[in-house]
């Protein structure tokens, strides 16, 4: 793989982990929005599925929350900050090396 290739699979991959992120985040705001909305009818449903309280259900959707908006910082984000930062290097220095 040439540094060509290499460039446009990093930049492809940055895309993909990018997109990713925004459509974890999108889903974290629509399970809030589903939580504030029709909480007491989120815990009707797991309480018929689950011996559940409702202490308990909020305290499982809010862990739930938490763990997913960090996953999506951990396997999404920060490797797309990481891959960006290598582009932008490389890039400057193919710069440097043409100004020369």
């Amino acid at each position: 793989m040439n540094a060509r290739e290499q460039f446009v699979f990093l930049d492809a991959l940055a895309g993909i982990l990018i997109r990713c992120f925004i459509l974890t985040v999108v889903f974290v705001l629509l399970w809030f929005v589903f939580f504030m909305l029709a909480g007491d009818y989120g815990y009707y449903l797991s309480s018929q599925w689950f011996d559940i309280d409702e202490y308990d259900y909020t305290l499982f959707t809010y862990y739930g929350m938490a763990f997913l908006k960090i996953c999506a910082f951990v396997f999404f984000f920060f490797p797309y900050i990481a891959i960006r930062l290598v582009l932008r290097k490389r890039i400057r220095q193919r710069y440097m090396l043409a100004g020369r």
